[in-house]
Order: structure tokens, then sequence, then C-alpha cells
């Protein structure tokens, strides 16, 4: 079962690498947070070099159905949040994975 990180496992991981007490290391965390929040909203790109980048971009209306009755509807427009995954971050994630073809590769492909 994977383990999901939560904002108290941040608070202790700060607490226990800092020399604050518990109220600064949540204060440090919910100002990161807030941080976070704030630049989304305002359409400002994230960037953690060596992990990755949070995007905010807008979604326009589209048609939808409603699953349970079948009704067509207008769902609208709205505001998602995405992430990527740095080069870095995602070889380390994935380090048997292949990052292309190379000229030889390619040729024996198409055989």
């Amino acid at each position: 079962m994977q383990k999901t990180l939560t904002k108290a496992d941040i608070i202790d991981a700060v607490l226990s690498t800092s020399s604050l007490n518990r109220r600064e290391a949540k204060l440090v965390v919910d100002k990161l947070v807030d941080l976070l929040c704030v630049s989304l909203q305002k359409d400002h790109e994230i960037l953690l070099t060596g992990f990755g980048k949070f995007e905010c971009y807008g979604k326009s209306e589209r048609r939808g159905r409603n699953p349970q009755t079948s009704e067509s509807m207008l769902l609208p427009a709205r505001k998602v949040v995405v992430f990527r995954t740095s080069r870095i971050f995602r070889k380390e994630l994935n380090p048997d994975e292949q990052q292309g073809f190379s000229d030889d590769d390619e040729s024996n492909a198409l055989d």
C-alpha cells in the first residue's frame, strides 16, 4: 500500500532537520503552501529545479453528460493545475526506461 506524505509529515521533517520548534516549523510549511497557492491563482508557474513544474491553465466550457441520467449538460470553464516532472527526477524514478531511439535502434525497428 502506498504511503501518503501529509502536511504533518512535512512539518515533522522540517522539525527534525532544523532548530525550529513545532510552531515555527508549522508556520514555515503553512507559508510555503500559501505562497504556492497564491502563485498558481495568479497563473504563475512554479519551477522546482530537479523536481518539476506546477502550471495552472484554463479549460474552456464544454459539453458533458450526467452518467446517472444521461442528460447532456454544459460544464463551465475552470482552471486546472498540472504537474510535470523534470527530466532529472523522471530518470531517477525510471532508471531503466529508454530515453529514445538511437539511429541504429530506429533502423532496426523498421525492419
